[in-house]
């Protein structure tokens, strides 16, 4: 049986593609170049930067495994960051990582797993595949605190079918202590936090750099539509945001609201802030989707636990109830669902 590892330079993937040499796998290890410097080379800041292909490398020279980098930069800029500047402008808060596995990585990976003859896809993520009956299902990791389901919403049956994810059956911890046990040179590595083709640390400043216009100055609205402040640029704010946005009042303030076009923000009370549910849009599922009425747990935010709501319309558009008003999510970030540990599928929110 061979494997094809996608290999980022961290510990998670490098600790993925050791367990499955002891699986006793052949593995083939690969790095998608998704973003480039001026020069044609991989970016040195950021995460995916040439010390992290470096680190890749190594890894595999180390586990004595062919290594491959592959070249994406063309269709990465098309389908995740050309969208992502759009969508800051268009007053979203878009997702780069979750529409760069929605439209990019894994279509690529699972296309390279047959081309290179394997018949399996290992990535590094904290996640886990499971088989019951003929169906396969995606479920929460082990360890809570480094889950990355929500991340994968968008897996089908087919790709399920194909993709090993190992280290989401073990704590981080354990995965270092692997790491540190067969000498990996990311044992110690810290994670990282960065976007990919944000090379200065900040998204405004790429933004800045494809769209200067981003920085024109705009009023800061309260609920009545009264003009309470300013600001330098919508795309300093997403929805919920407390902090930094230049008005004192005496009690905390959130964005409500964001419209690029009128260069305005509109914040509230986190009274205000709170809302009854949201709609999504380009449904994924990872095998079958709940129906109209069906009780659901929805996760809106990255860093945020489930909460519980119902289905109340199904089908190019989905509207969502939850069961306790939640702060409103920001549109453009995913909506995921679940049962339990297990992933329903999900979409893009497109309003609250």
């Amino acid at each position: 049986m061979k494997a094809l590892v996608a290999m980022s330079g961290g510990v998670d993937s490098s600790v993925a593609a050791a367990l499955m040499l002891e699986r006793g796998f052949d593995v083939i290890g690969v790095t998608l170049k998704q973003w480039e410097g001026p020069d044609g080379a991989m970016p040195v800041a950021g995460c995916c930067t040439l010390s992290d292909a470096e680190d890749a490398r190594r890894v595999a020279a180390q586990l004595d495994i062919p290594y491959y980098v592959l070249d994406y930069v063309e269709e990465f800029t098309e389908a995740v960051v050309e969208p992502f500047a759009q969508g800051y402008l268009d007053g979203l808060t878009p997702n780069p990582c979750i529409e760069c596995n929605r439209n990019v990585r894994f279509d690529a990976l699972l296309d390279r797993t047959d081309e290179l003859g394997c018949d399996v896809l290992v990535t590094g993520h904290h996640a886990r595949v499971e088989k019951v009956g003929d169906r396969y299902r995606l479920r929460k990791a082990v360890d809570g605190t480094k889950d990355q389901s929500y991340v994968l919403h968008m897996l089908s049956q087919e790709a399920l079918s194909k993709v090993i994810l190992p280290v989401g059956e073990m704590t981080k911890t354990d995965v270092r202590a692997y790491a540190s046990t067969m000498g990996l040179r990311t044992a110690t590595k810290p994670d990282s936090q960065d976007i990919c083709f944000v090379t200065s640390g900040d998204y405004r400043d790429f933004l800045r750099g494809m769209h200067p216009e981003v920085d024109a100055p705009g009023d800061v609205l309260d609920t009545s539509g009264a003009v309470v402040g300013s600001h330098g640029g919508t795309t300093n704010f997403t929805i919920g945001q407390r902090k930094g946005l230049g008005v004192s009042v005496g009690e905390p303030r959130y964005v409500l609201d964001i419209e690029p076009r009128e260069q305005t923000i509109t914040i509230g009370t986190y009274e205000d802030l709170l809302v009854d549910g949201c709609t999504a849009i380009d449904m994924r599922s990872t095998g079958s989707l709940p129906g109209v009425g069906d009780a659901i747990d929805v996760k809106v935010r990255y860093r945020s636990e489930p909460v519980p709501a119902t289905v109340a319309e199904a089908g190019e558009r989905w509207t969502f109830r939850f069961d306790e008003r939640q702060p409103k999510p920001a549109p453009g970030q995913a909506l995921v669902m679940y049962d339990g540990e297990y992933v329903l599928g999900g979409g893009t929110i497109v309003a609250a």
